[in-house]
């Protein structure tokens, strides 16, 4: 007898239909699965033998044969265990047909039957809601899948539970949505205002959050830099939905998400050592999966010590910056990933870290050559790609004992979010939501510059050896101060605070 059910794949973060055939036919008893199964699932074999036994359904002792169409697309993991035990058991009249209720079945079955929650179920959804519209799959996984639009959930924890409702004998609920919000946002643990001291630093990383724009801090060794980094999140934009969306989609396809939260609600933020590869940056692998440029997506990814960072794992960030997503080929296919972050960097101006310190206790002893060595493992490409270069210098002792001043993360934060809305309003038709996504014709639009201040950044572009990208970086910086003062346009004092954040190109590559 021959029984059709449905479960989906995924490649990538990208989902496909995934039809299961099973054959149950006369001769020597077996069990066969085809259609480029890996271990994985041809292992579910024992899995999907020992659950319908023991919960209390019987296994044919007969040929039983699974297809896994399309047969020539590799198909990993665990899910399709309880797709395959529900073609058998439709195969063999333990689960009548219903043309009425045709859902795609996903979950792992352990060997009691219980059903276990899988990773990717949101991305596989996604990709197959606009021809499927139910889906049976583990409780643990209910509030993940009930954000797909359209998608009726039904969850189960064990296979004695599924089989009576499939056969009308029990309840078949689905699990009610949450609708398009997101929970209540986690307290702020990390605070501006534990930082003392470094206004400058946290005005630049304001306005950097206001814009979305990359930044690059260099200061000496204790200066507060990774202090600073890390309190990033604490005043970005909060994530809306459909970001919400996209973010959790990334992780569940890479096996990083909490099925029981359902949605990340907060931005990522990313910080990998100076060992990683340049896969783990990029995503890859036999089979691809997302690398920390595309976790980072609508997040931070942060570079701490970015010199001690390999030259070539550094330029691979290179296009991804630009286009907002990154394209891997791999024997197995071509697949693209999101990418759309802010790149936080932090590094010493030379190799002992007090080059140019305005701390007189220490000296700097690197020698010109040493020190442009260092600094020569940070391309001149990749540091155009940063909008912003600020010095973080040594805090005073005074400063360090004195009461804690400055704005905190929450007023930091209003502030960014007046900001944001002015974009989102101005941006409403362009389809972007930022300064720094401009395009170099948007820029020409939203950019104006008096005759005056052509002058100002002609002399800059002159003095500091500008590239035309870095011209470009230094108009959208402007245009996010203006917008932070409530500015409709660039006046002069904003386009030379803008200019004075690529004073490094002189200072220290020039």
């Amino acid at each position: 007898m021959l029984a059709k059910v449905e479960s989906t794949g995924l490649f990538g973060i990208n989902g496909y239909i995934v039809d299961i055939e099973v054959d149950i036919s006369n001769g020597l008893p077996g069990f066969e699965i085809v259609g480029l199964a890996d271990t994985a699932v041809k292992e579910s074999r024992e899995r999907v033998r020992s659950a319908i036994k023991n919960s209390g359904f019987d296994f044919p002792v007969k040929r039983i044969t699974v297809n896994m169409a399309p047969g020539d697309t590799k198909k990993e993991g665990s899910a399709y265990d309880l797709a395959i035990a529900v073609g058998i058991l439709k195969a063999t009249g333990q689960i009548p047909a219903r043309p009425d209720f045709r859902p795609v079945y996903l979950g792992e079955l352990s060997l009691d039957g219980s059903i276990r929650p899988v990773n990717g179920v949101l991305p596989m959804l996604l990709s197959v809601s606009d021809t499927v519209h139910k889906t049976v799959l583990p409780t643990a996984n209910a509030p993940e899948a009930c954000h797909v639009k359209g998608m009726s959930v039904y969850p189960f924890d064990h296979l004695r539970d599924l089989v009576p409702a499939l056969c009308q004998r029990g309840p078949l609920r689905s699990w009610q949505p949450n609708g398009e919000s997101l929970p209540d946002h986690s307290p702020v643990l990390e605070d501006y205002s534990d930082v003392k001291g470094q206004e400058g630093a946290k005005r630049a990383l304001k306005i950097a959050a206001a814009g979305g724009h990359n930044i690059l801090m260099i200061g000496s060794p204790g200066t507060g830099k990774t202090m600073l980094a890390k309190r990033l999140p604490s005043i970005l934009p909060d994530l809306t939905y459909p970001e919400a969306i996209e973010v959790t989609k990334i992780y569940s396809a890479a096996a990083l998400l909490d099925p029981s939260k359902g949605l990340i609600r907060t931005r990522p933020f990313r910080a990998p050592h100076h060992t990683v590869s340049q896969i783990a940056l990029v995503g890859g692998g036999r089979v691809p999966k997302p690398g920390e440029i595309s976790l980072a997506h609508h997040g931070v990814l942060f570079l701490d010590e970015l010199p001690e960072y390999r030259r070539e794992a550094l330029e691979v960030l290179r296009q991804p910056l630009e286009d907002g997503y990154i394209t891997v080929s791999r024997a197995q296919g071509t697949v693209s990933f999101p990418s759309e972050f802010m790149l936080v960097g932090s590094m010493n101006p030379c190799p002992c870290g007090y080059f140019r310190s305005s701390d007189p206790s220490h000296e700097c002893n690197c020698t010109p050559h040493q020190i442009s060595r260092y600094l020569d493992k940070i391309s001149g490409p990749l540091l155009d790609r940063f909008d912003m270069h600020i010095e973080v210098d040594s805090i005073s002792f005074e400063k360090l004992t004195g009461r804690r001043e400055g704005e905190s993360s929450r007023k930091m934060k209003e502030c960014v979010d007046r900001a944001r809305a002015i974009q989102l309003q101005r941006y409403r038709k362009e389809g972007i939501f930022s300064n720094a996504q401009l395009s170099s014709r948007q820029i020409d639009t939203y950019c104006k510059l008096t005759d005056s201040q052509k002058l100002m950044i002609k002399d800059a572009f002159r003095v500091l050896s500008l590239s035309a990208r870095a011209y470009d970086r230094i108009l959208r910086v402007a245009r996010t101060i203006a917008d932070l003062e409530g500015e409709g346009n660039i006046q002069d004092a904003h386009l030379a605070e803008a200019i004075q954040y690529r004073s490094l190109d002189r200072q220290y590559w020039g």
